[in-house]
């Protein structure tokens, strides 16, 4: 009889298309969660700026965000620093509840929500959260990305020019749209109360607002007395007062910054106000000195000088055909030394600085503008000729008067000697009464015609034949 040889598949040859199968359907499901499956560790120490978490180490790219499980409460960090065998994290709140062995997940990108128009009128903290009372604001299911600068190439020119309605700076620093500006200047010479006057300002679409360390009863005193019910409809504001962790303080501008290039790309002229980015650095430094960076610089570590352009470059103009946002930033002078790191490096970064002096405002002029020392650098995109010779000839008599104050103080001045000194001791003191101004004080339309009259006024009074100075220059004046 014939030997039948079976066809049908052997048990091993069953199994193994089985196995293969399995596998294939386990690698398919594996993919298709890959973006669901979070990635886990546990906290292995605890200290009061950061805490370290292992476990983490393959699944987590810096600045990644993360939350601790303790307590029943999710506790929001940022990765700073990821060693071998562990994960440095930086609380966004305090590290108080966080025990060794708590839960850390890996969330991937920053977790705090995109801005959009629902946060106009809105008091928010450093992570897009509401503190004003005013219930959840509506959250769009995009993630936050990285920073969104305009390429170079890309941007729009800066030219044009707007009107502040502060006196001082329309006439000798003027501004336009999508240019940075810091005021500098120590602490209780009128930052704030400064910052508080352009605030008013109605050039703009929209303002963003960064308090950055402030006290927390400045807070509210800001947004009711000096933006006021009037203009809140059209304001952001973020806030992290001095009490918060480093990295709230940290966040805040940042925060405030991708408002603005929200509203930017949508066309508008926005600006933002962050005071103080002295304060912001003062927590980057915290963040620094606790990884262990090494002072190079009065205290400060590398990374503070690198995040500091990295900030304001996200100011200034858009691409063409869409809005700007104008910066201007308070700078806290740490001893009234203007050679400060954090200072000096500032003025290299932004396109302009107004210089508040201690002496201008214990003599009771407000804002306590130092005209020789501060500038804007493109005033020239903005004067007219008439008006730029007027300017030069206002800060050259009082360039004079001041060089000259100690020799007046001691009598060595004889009236006559000196047309030009002449000429600086009638006029600049006149300029400096026109010049000031309160935060109460009504927006100037245009300082240059109020200037030119006021001048032209003193000067005819200086020509009459009783008073009038053997070749004193005429003042030259506005048209």
């Amino acid at each position: 009889m014939p030997t039948v040889r079976s066809t049908a598949p052997s048990s091993s040859w069953v199994a193994s298309d089985a196995m293969a199968a399995t596998l294939d359907h386990l690698e398919a499901l594996t993919h298709s969660l890959a973006g669901s499956v979070l990635h886990g560790g546990y906290v292995d120490s605890v200290s009061a700026g950061f805490y370290r978490v292992r476990g983490l180490e393959p699944h987590v790219t810096l600045n990644d965000a993360v939350w601790a499980e303790s307590g029943g409460q999710r506790h929001w960090g940022k990765v700073i620093r990821i060693d071998p065998d562990a994960v440095v994290v930086a609380p966004y709140r305090s590290t108080r509840a966080l025990r060794r062995g708590d839960v850390v997940l890996a969330a991937g990108a920053v977790h705090a929500p995109r801005p959009n128009m629902a946060w106009l009128g809105r008091v928010i903290d450093a992570l897009g959260e509401p503190v004003d009372g005013g219930g959840p604001i509506p959250v769009l299911p995009e993630r936050r990305g990285a920073a969104r600068t305009v390429p170079p190439l890309h941007r729009a020119r800066v030219d044009a020019p707007f009107r502040t309605g502060v006196k001082v700076a329309d006439v000798f620093t003027p501004l336009c749209y999508g240019q940075r500006i810091g005021i500098f200047a120590g602490s209780g010479v009128g930052k704030s109360t400064l910052l508080s006057m352009f605030a008013r300002s109605d050039a703009f679409d929209v303002a963003v607002i960064a308090l950055v360390g402030e006290r927390s009863r400045e807070v509210r005193e800001f947004l009711e007395d000096t933006i006021g019910p009037e203009d809140v409809s059209r304001t952001v504001t973020v806030v992290a007062t001095s009490d918060e962790s480093a990295m709230m303080r940290c966040s805040a501008p940042v925060m405030a910054l991708e408002a603005a290039e929200y509203f930017r790309d949508r066309g508008m002229r926005v600006l933002v106000m962050i005071d103080s980015v002295t304060r912001y650095a003062h927590a980057l430094r915290e963040v620094g000195i606790a990884l262990g960076e090494p002072p190079i610089a009065r205290g400060y570590p590398p990374s503070v000088f690198a995040a500091l352009p990295q900030l304001m470059e996200r100011a200034g103009p858009g691409r063409e055909g869409s809005g700007s946002v104008t910066a201007i930033a308070t700078v806290l002078v740490d001893g009234d030394d203007h050679n400060d790191p954090v200072a000096d490096t500032m003025r290299g970064i932004l396109d302009g600085h107004l210089v508040l002096d201690r002496h201008i405002a214990d003599q009771g002029r407000f804002p306590a503008v130092d005209i020789l020392a501060s500038l804007s650098r493109l005033a020239l995109r903005v004067w007219t000729e008439e008006q730029r010779l007027f300017v030069t000839e206002l800060r050259g008599l009082v360039a004079r008067y001041e060089e000259t104050r100690e020799i007046r103080m001691l009598g060595g001045w004889i009236r006559g000697a000196d047309p030009v000194l002449d000429q600086a001791v009638e006029l600049v003191p006149m300029i400096y009464e026109a010049m000031k101004q309160g935060p109460l004080d009504p927006p100037s339309l245009d300082p240059f015609i109020e200037l030119a009259r006021n001048l032209k006024e003193r000067q005819r009074k200086m020509d009459v034949p009783e008073g009038a100075q053997p070749g004193a220059r005429p003042m030259q004046q506005e048209k």
